[in-house]
């Protein structure tokens, strides 16, 4: 039986690539939270508090094998039980060169941050993607054999970073490929301005969280408020500065389904956040410190939760591919694949119209 490793970080990652080995039974399913070879970044990591938030420290570790465990799921933290047919990552921006012997597939997990002046510093220089202390590398190293991109907005921009775009297809983001689902649920409030926080100051980057707060009761002029929290914020900090500078009733939310937030709310402000694009998806009145423009075209394509099946699809054809890894063609098994779904479809229409 093939063996498969997907790499995971936070809990959007870890159950991302759970929905993806769902649909490749048959296969020998692994998982890793992402890990480093590399000895002075496995120094920081473990002496210092520079990755403390990010998906590299221990607490997300414990959060994604926690999820692992419950679900039964096979772990082989830094891949040294088994060697593998395939490996899925959720980032290129850490790939050991160990790793690099397998076939590979990196499958988009989220936005990706602000391409800053620093971002392209770290690249012209090729120094380690993980200086520039964001995502904003994160499927542009080229390094893998083939690339999912949550659209083709997402695929232009990879391709534009370095990327060859032989290797991006278009298969939509599991977790952000349904969102008209979270219209029904039972979330209790409904009509209120809602504010999605990030973890930015967790994250050692700067943030006015007064100012943030004040634009937000601006926005909101005198409409109910409710912040939800990031989960990786320090929320005891967070909620402090959320009472003082708000209006009596504000709505604080640490935990919850945050999609299920977003339908029920009237307008949407985020900073740096993946969920604009469930407000996006939804018709709503979006805000964010990226240019919203852009972000529309950038958004998640919709396909009815059908990205895991598709991303699976790819790695069955790749699993299978006899010939080098230049060899494979992700674009022809992409159309193939696409084919393949459109015919019972096309079967069922021709039945009808005789």
């Amino acid at each position: 039986m093939k063996k498969i490793l997907f790499i995971t970080g936070s809990i959007n990652q870890t159950t991302q690539m759970h929905q993806i080995a769902n649909e490749l039974p048959g296969y020998d399913c692994w998982f890793s939270q992402l890990f480093t070879d590399n000895a002075p970044l496995k120094y920081l990591l473990t002496k210092t508090p520079i990755f403390n938030g990010t998906v590299l420290s221990r607490k997300f570790k414990l959060k994604s094998e926690r999820y692992l465990y419950q679900n039964s799921l096979q772990i082989d933290f830094g891949a040294k039980k088994n060697k593998y047919d395939l490996v899925v990552y959720c980032t290129d921006m850490i790939i050991p060169k160990r790793m690099r012997q397998y076939k590979t597939i990196w499958v988009q997990e989220g936005m990706i941050d602000r391409y800053t002046l620093w971002s392209k510093i770290v690249r012209t220089l090729r120094l380690p993607s993980t200086l520039c202390g964001n995502t904003s590398l994160n499927g542009a190293s080229n390094i893998c054999d083939v690339y999912c991109a949550a659209s083709e907005g997402y695929k232009l921009q990879f391709a534009g970073k370095g990327t060859e775009q032989r290797k991006i297809v278009v298969t939509g983001m599991p977790n952000y490929d349904n969102q008209q689902q979270h219209l029904n649920n039972d979330f209790p409030h409904h009509n209120y301005v809602l504010v999605a926080t990030t973890d930015m100051r967790e994250t050692f980057r700067l943030e006015n969280r007064v100012a943030f707060i004040k634009k937000a009761v601006k926005i909101a002029n005198g409409r109910p408020l409710l912040f939800k929290l990031h989960p990786n914020e320090n929320f005891k900090r967070a909620e402090k500065e959320i009472l003082k500078y708000t209006p009596a009733g504000t709505m604080i939310y640490k935990q919850g389904n945050t999609s299920h937030m977003i339908a029920n709310c009237c307008e949407l402000i985020t900073q740096y956040s993946t969920v604009v694009y469930t407000g996006i998806a939804l018709g709503k009145k979006v805000h964010s410190w990226f240019n919203i423009d852009e972000l529309i075209g950038l958004a998640p394509i919709q396909n009815e939760g059908t990205s895991a099946k598709t991303i699976a699809a790819l790695c069955r054809d790749y699993l299978n591919h006899k010939g080098d890894k230049k060899s494979f063609d992700p674009q022809m098994s992409m159309s193939e694949f696409q084919r393949q779904e459109a015919e019972p479809e096309l079967s069922n229409e021709l039945i009808a119209n005789w």
